[in-house]
């Protein structure tokens, strides 16, 4: 497997929410990532993909919430996110694709 798909791997999708908005004035970007992935490994990604220069990563785990599906108990998968803050002078648009 190539470094690249491995970065791909580690970096999921951007998360695009209100909170995530206004961390994005304070020079941060919000990435779902990989459940596995750690701080280094999520720094080297972000910096290999998107040519940037990282200053620090914050992780968050979210537990999935039990629910009803198909009137059976079910529970959605944990999601790990990424409080990504990026050196000054350094910006990610996320709006547009990878």
């Amino acid at each position: 497997m190539s470094a690249k798909a491995d970065h791909y791997d580690v970096i999921r999708k951007p998360i695009i929410t209100e909170k995530a908005t206004t961390a994005s004035e304070n020079n941060a970007v919000v990435f779902e990532v990989a459940i596995e992935a750690n701080k280094p490994m999520i720094k080297e990604a972000v910096e290999a993909l998107f040519g940037v220069k990282v200053k620090a990563v914050n992780t968050t785990i979210t537990k999935g919430k039990v629910k009803r599906f198909r009137g059976a108990l079910g529970t959605r998968k944990d999601v790990k996110k990424a409080y990504v803050t990026l050196a000054e002078g350094n910006t990610i648009d996320v709006s547009t694709g990878l």
